[in-house]
């Protein structure tokens, strides 16, 4: 069996309205959903977040994770910088 499609592809965001906001006014993303939760529903560990959903077009879904009780994410230092990335292919104006 061969995926159909991906669901959604998930990142950390520092602060969850300023990346809606800022994927909305750069990227043309609607803001899609936002779920806050107190614990972790698959290891139910307490551990408040908000999980945000914006509209990529074409069925796809990018989504960020805001984790303010958490320490701030950090590189990994034995990958380089150029790695880590995604890319959009956007019309030009």
């Amino acid at each position: 069996m061969k995926i159909e499609q991906i669901h959604h592809v998930a990142y950390r965001c520092k602060d969850a309205k300023e990346t809606v906001e800022w994927y909305g006014k750069m990227l043309n993303m609607d803001f899609v959903l936002a779920i806050a939760e107190d614990h972790v529903p698959s290891t139910h560990e307490p551990d408040p977040y908000m999980h945000l959903f914006l509209d990529a077009g074409n069925g796809n879904v990018l989504a960020f994770f805001e984790l303010p009780t958490k320490p701030e994410m950090g590189r990994d230092p034995n990958t380089p910088v150029w790695v880590q990335h995604i890319a959009f292919e956007v019309k030009k104006s």
